[in-house]
């Protein structure tokens, strides 16, 4: 008699197979169209494929493409063993390694065949090609298990060095496993190696819905000391309308890049001399400046202190918050006192005091707490520092403001009582959206919970998660409306945070804000106040930043605005410009008026004509352009140009000063 399994549905239900049953088996049970749609399953929570036998008794959800998330992963890694396939099919003797998905495709590392030129961007037509022809093929994904021996011999056998290297340090009792690419072992059926899962066959992918990007180096392992390999990156979806609106975003993208406007607008610029360090240019200094009098209106008005803290700190220090071990390779180090150097060779001798650059502000803030004694009445003290920071980055993760090695946090600690937290949390919610709206931004906040590796007991972990969830809610965003979700292990190794997720103009999000609840740091460096009973307790600390960094945030803002910064922010807000050398006085008096009325106005009065300024200006996204000519000098007059307008606007000097002295007005947060 056949054994029966039984299956739970997510309906509640329950079905009983005959043993040795698949996921694929009860969709087909359950009817046609469902057999027709699914493409993977969960077994009690595991993502798996639809022809893997059940074990035993089990909870089933079938996955389709509807499950969008699951769905793009699955492709995606699918997409990667097809562009292996196609690329071993067209060039025989390339060697593969590995491939997986990515957020926005997949990519695979390979080596081309003895003698030949490393593969390159000529050679993507032809792989996609081939690609398409495998997809349509509609080859079966089969999953068999191996012994470890059995994956070293193939592998060694088809001169796959790489694979037979990696499969020699595979632990021997682990389940080990293959996917066929056609029928086991069949004339054209292809192999590589893999947990999975896969989708059913190849057919499921859609091969109008992938692009290969570019080809770049890459080393096996990322150890550049071994050979190195051709990675070639591409971009899947589940159909072409999700593919041609990610190449539409990626086309938005690279018009906003803030590198490409920073030069059009003469913001700042990067050099060698100082990898990872931002050289502001006048233009751009001017919007930091912004910026950082926005910010002090704002902590002004949230009752927070603003103080400024050394930028090398003893390395003992950083021991003590436990920075040391975790940082210790992201921190710049220098010896406390210069030690001799032998002549010859340059070779340093005797022992030395460790300092450090600061690569975060919290341990400096809290010497500046414990400095004379804090009563319980005098909670909670805020404070606030633009704290210059340094983190060795690597050079290959350096990208324009978004990765710096230095930069400056609105950074602030507010250190409290425990039954002070949860307003103090709600408090900086509430600021923090209005300024993200004062931006035109919208969020998601998320929870980012204890990571595996942690400083602290369970308890306090509990009810920091507890007082920064409630927060949230009193604050009424913890809700769909504010995409709130929960991060689990996404914490800091102190404490958890909340984070803002901003959502800009083309629809990219960005991390930014955060705010951590942490009685860690303050029990590490020895921070107390005196309570009520005279007795000695810990303040808790919150970290919190809004911007983030100002260089990031800068980068963030020039993407969003594609440039077009809102005139209180723009570096010139309006230009003068005449149309013929007799209206130069005129345009001189028009400048001083606007100056005095505190807007930031240049003139512009080459022997050019008015339309090759008109575009020069736009280049440089000054909002108004104010032109004038003997008309408008004998009438007191000018025609405004504004950025992105077809029309040009006619008014007296006056009503001029007005308008741009309303659009050039910050907001104001006290």
């Amino acid at each position: 008699m056949t054994e029966l399994v039984k299956i739970s549905l997510p309906d509640g239900s329950v079905r009983e197979m005959p043993e040795g049953s698949t996921p694929a088996d009860v969709a087909a049970a359950i009817g046609p169209g469902l057999a027709k749609a699914a493409i993977a399953a969960r077994v009690d929570g595991e993502l798996v494929d639809l022809t893997r036998p059940f074990a035993g008794d089990a909870e089933l959800a079938l996955v389709t493409s509807r499950d969008e998330d699951e769905a793009l992963e699955l492709a995606r890694h699918d997409f990667a063993h097809v562009l292996a396939e196609a690329v071993q099919a067209l060039w025989p003797g390339t060697q593969i390694t590995f491939g997986p998905a990515t957020d926005d495709g997949f990519y695979y590392d390979v080596m081309a065949p003895e003698g030949r030129e490393p593969f390159s961007m000529d050679d993507l037509p032809a792989i996609e090609e081939k690609m398409r022809e495998i997809i349509k093929a509609d080859k079966p994904l089969v999953r068999e298990v191996w012994s470890r021996q059995q994956l070293i011999d193939r592998w060694n056998a088809q001169g796959e060095k790489f694979k037979a290297e990696w499969a020699a340090e595979l632990p021997e009792g682990e389940e080990l496993t293959v996917y066929w690419s056609g029928q086991p072992s069949s004339e054209g059926a292809w192999l590589d190696m893999c947990r999975g899962p896969h989708l059913p066959s190849t057919g499921k992918l859609d091969p109008q819905a992938f692009k290969l990007m570019r080809v770049a180096g890459a080393y096996w392992r990322g150890d550049q000391k071994n050979a190195q390999l051709t990675r070639i990156y591409g971009t899947g979806w589940l159909n072409r309308k999700q593919l041609n609106a990610h190449l539409t975003r990626l086309e938005e993208a690279a018009k906003r890049d803030h590198r490409k406007l920073a030069r059009e607008m003469d913001l700042f610029h990067l050099q060698e001399e100082a990898h990872g360090s931002v050289f502001w240019h006048p233009n751009g200094y001017k919007v930091w400046r912004e910026l950082e009098a926005y910010m002090r209106r704002a902590i002004d008005g949230a009752g927070y202190q603003e103080i400024k803290t050394p930028q090398v700190m003893d390395a003992r220090q950083w021991e003590k918050s436990g920075h040391w071990g975790k940082y210790r390779e992201n921190m710049f180090v220098v010896p406390d006192e210069v030690p001799n150097v032998e002549d010859e060779g340059d070779v340093i001798s005797g022992e030395a005091d460790w300092m450090a650059l600061k690569p975060m502000n919290c341990p400096a803030h809290v010497l500046v707490f414990k400095q004379g004694i804090t009563s319980y009445r005098e909670l909670p003290i805020r404070l606030y520092e633009n704290g210059c920071c340094h983190r060795n980055e690597p050079h290959g993760a350096l990208h324009g403001l978004m990765r710096v090695r230095q930069f400056t946090q609105d950074d602030a600690h507010i250190f409290c009582r425990e039954d002070q937290i949860v307003a103090e949390v709600r408090a900086f919610c509430e600021l923090a959206d209005r300024v993200y709206k004062d931006f035109g931004f919208t969020y998601s906040i998320k929870l980012a919970l204890r990571p595996e590796k942690r400083f602290g007991s369970e308890a306090d972990w509990d009810k920091a998660e507890d007082e920064l969830r409630n927060a949230v809610k009193e604050a009424g965003l913890a809700t769909e409306e504010y995409g709130w979700e929960e991060l689990p292990g996404e914490g800091a190794f102190y404490a958890p945070k909340l984070e803002w997720h901003l959502t800009d103009a083309i629809g990219r999000t960005w991390q930014v804000g955060t705010i951590q609840s942490d009685r860690v740091l303050p029990e590490r460096l020895d921070a107390t106040y005196v309570g009520e009973d005279g007795e000695k307790h810990r303040p808790v600390m919150l970290h919190r930043a809004i911007f983030g960094s100002y260089e990031r945030f800068i980068g963030i803002l020039i993407e969003h605005f594609a440039g077009k910064l809102p005139v209180w922010l723009a570096p010139v807000q309006a230009v003068v410009a005449t149309i013929v050398s007799d209206a130069d006085d005129y345009a001189n008096e028009v400048v001083a008026k606007l100056q005095a009325a505190g807007i930031r106005v240049e003139s512009d009065l080459r022997n050019e004509k008015i339309n090759y300024k008109v575009r020069e200006h736009s280049l440089a996204k000054v909002p108004h352009l104010l032109v004038v000519g003997k008309r408008e000098a004998e009438e007191g007059t000018v025609a405004i140009r504004t950025l992105g307008e077809k029309e040009q606007k006619f008014c007296s000097l006056d009503e001029a000063i007005v308008m741009l002295k309303g659009e050039a007005s910050a907001p104001d947060l006290r």
